[in-house]
């Protein structure tokens, strides 16, 4: 049963792969890296994070994270500004191009729902959110 569900994720990642690649294909997300993506998505999730909350939710250590943020920075995707509480504190915002790159690659993420809600009845729907979710939430 293992190499049924290892066959399985594998063919669904190529799925989500396929979908991302169609994403950057429809905007100027071309030349960024799918870690570069999802950095831009979790700054718009997060709303302005600094440096520490995004390496924080990312799991990342600050250096590691600060190296994406200035490659980011120098393809206009994303800009620091100071915050008012703290001078030595940076937030992260999105640039016009940043949201822009968020609203195609959201294709990719309405592409997969759209392929999952056709092929399954309500019930499936249902049943395939609820275990999806344990996946993610349940990291034990």
């Amino acid at each position: 049963m293992k190499s049924k569900i290892k066959e399985d994720i594998s063919l669904f990642s190529r799925l989500i792969t396929e979908a991302e690649e169609k994403a950057k294909e429809n905007s100027d997300a071309k030349d960024l890296t799918s870690t570069q993506i999802n950095y831009l998505e979790t700054i718009q999730e997060l709303g302005n994070p600094n440096i520490t909350e995004l390496s924080a939710t990312l799991g990342l250590k600050k250096p590691s994270v600060t190296i994406v943020v200035d490659r980011l920075i120098m393809k206009g995707c994303i800009y620091k500004t100071h915050s008012d509480d703290d001078r030595r504190s940076s937030h992260l915002h999105l640039t016009e191009v940043g949201k822009q790159i968020n609203l195609r690659h959201d294709f990719a993420h309405e592409y997969l729902a759209e392929m999952v809600t056709k092929k399954l009845d309500s019930q499936e729907l249902k049943t395939f959110s609820e275990l999806l979710n344990k996946i993610i939430t349940d990291k034990k």
